[in-house]
């Protein structure tokens, strides 16, 4: 089924040339995942992980990634995950590209590492453009449209896995929203706000360090190694459970 640009067997694609092709691993649609499957697959229970560039990891190398560190804390063999994070990606791109993977990754259970709430994909020709930050597309924009969009794309996540008798985990890049329903959800902390750990109240915490020090990815932009190691191991405290 292709409506527009959407589909539900047919990945959007991305070019991403202008990247460091020896520190991403990306496969022929731009992902930084292995190839996509041309016939069902079965054995393991696929795992699709969808977010922005802290989830793609611009920045960072395979082993700093917090999807590739959750997924070797996790160390369970019966699960095959896929990292489907799109530089600058929305919510909204976040529920296309789900969508798209119903007849090819046949998704068993959904991550989705939340971005900022106020962008928006725009589906214009030739190619949909990524709103972000102070765009002047977004000026009519306010925190309510954004919380509702917010929820919406929230909506539509559950229910694709509704349909496809799915599990859906929630967590987010820099800020958290409130979530309504019964999402599994952690938003103790962020990837922006999980490191550096010293203003935690487990004095017993061994992230509990004090530094003055940024970690930043290599883009100098983006978070660093810390970060994405307490994440991935915030994540496996919170999720491991029920992650199966």
């Amino acid at each position: 089924m292709k409506f527009g640009y959407y589909s539900d067997k047919d990945l959007p694609k991305f070019d991403h040339r202008d990247l460091d092709t020896e520190l991403y691993k990306l496969n022929q649609y731009g992902y930084r995942c292995p190839e996509f499957p041309t016939k069902s697959l079965e054995g393991k229970k696929n795992v699709i992980v969808l977010g922005c560039s802290h989830t793609f990891g611009i920045g960072s190398s395979d082993v700093e990634l917090w999807v590739n560190l959750f997924e070797k804390k996790l160390s369970d063999p019966r699960l095959r995950f896929w990292n489907l994070g799109q530089p600058g990606a929305s919510g909204d791109l976040i529920v296309r590209i789900l969508y798209a993977t119903e007849k090819i990754l046949f998704p068993n259970i959904i991550l989705v590492c939340w971005p900022n709430p106020s962008r928006r994909e725009r589906l214009e020709l030739p190619i949909p453009r990524n709103l972000t930050s102070d765009d002047e597309l977004l000026k009519t924009e306010t925190n309510d449209t954004d919380k509702q969009n917010f929820l919406k794309n929230v909506f539509f996540v559950e229910k694709f896995a509704e349909h496809r008798s799915a599990k859906v985990f929630h967590c987010f890049a820099e800020d958290t929203l409130s979530m309504e329903g019964n999402s599994i959800v952690y938003d103790a902390e962020t990837l922006k706000n999980c490191w550096p750990a010293y203003d935690r109240p487990n004095m017993e915490d061994p992230d509990r360090l004090l530094t003055d020090k940024p970690s930043l990815a290599r883009d100098g932009i983006h978070y660093g190694v810390e970060h994405h190691v307490r994440f991935a191991k915030q994540l496996v405290r919170a999720f491991q459970t029920k992650f199966k």
